[in-house]
């Protein structure tokens, strides 16, 4: 590998990390409230800090969490885990052109999330194809490590942090939903984005509102890939 490649490499692998960067604002506090929550349902510091290592998917870790500490068996635990994080076989397909031209995109989706997702979805078409690897990884590890970091911070020192101000417990919970929401938004300006998210958003709030939350998230993107995908293929017929 020549020395020119060497510095593009390490250029958008600093240009991830500086990209991702404000995606902590969100990851950190979330992870500190499951940490917390953890250590609060018989969790060990240590094995909250391995389920972020391994799990990593916020939804997922707080349903597996609130399931083994209810007593649900270990197969349903499993069952309804992978079915919250179905979503990612949407998130990784549209990801892969970018990326499959190096032997590692498939190891790397385990460090994809929502918010990475929405992220790399909108930077790496702009970036040069000798970058997308470096900054994908770059941004993919920050957000990791947040993670994993914040986990450790609340299941180590949760319960000071929240009785020094009390106020935490009821802003943690939103960070991440909203930083969420700030990423997508500039995906409303396209009519054909804007449909695919309009309906995963009402599908979403229909089965939360139902009593279904965790079906929620997987029917929701399922239906709101499909929708876009449908779309977009009439439209290119038309043209």
């Amino acid at each position: 590998m020549s020395d020119q490649a060497i510095s593009a490499g390490g250029r958008a692998w600093v240009s991830g990390v500086r990209d991702a960067t404000p995606l902590l604002g969100g990851y950190i506090p979330v992870a500190i409230s499951f940490g917390l929550i953890a250590n609060q349902a018989g969790f060990s510091s240590w094995e909250a800090i391995i389920i972020s290592l391994v799990i990593y998917a916020g939804a997922s870790q707080f349903l597996f969490v609130g399931m083994v500490a209810s007593g649900a068996p270990l197969w349903l635990v499993v069952v309804m885990t992978l079915l919250i994080n179905a979503r990612h076989l949407v998130y990784a397909p549209n990801l892969a052109p970018w990326l499959n031209g190096n032997r590692w995109w498939f190891w790397l989706m385990h460090g994809l999330t929502d918010q990475v997702f929405a992220l790399a979805h909108t930077r790496l078409p702009a970036l040069p194809p000798s970058e997308r690897l470096g900054w994908f990884t770059g941004a993919m590890l920050l957000a990791w490590f947040s993670w994993v970091g914040g986990t450790a911070l609340g299941a180590l020192a949760g319960q000071e942090l929240t009785g020094r101000w009390p106020l935490l417990n009821d802003v943690m919970p939103f960070a991440l939903p909203a930083l969420f929401v700030v990423l997508l938004a500039p995906r409303f300006t396209s009519w054909l984005w804007a449909a695919a998210l309009g309906c995963a958003v009402v599908v979403a709030l229909l089965f939360a509102a139902n009593g279904l939350p965790n079906m929620a998230i997987p029917i929701a993107a399922l239906l709101g890939a499909t929708v876009f995908f449908v779309m977009q293929s009439n439209t290119r017929a038309e043209v």
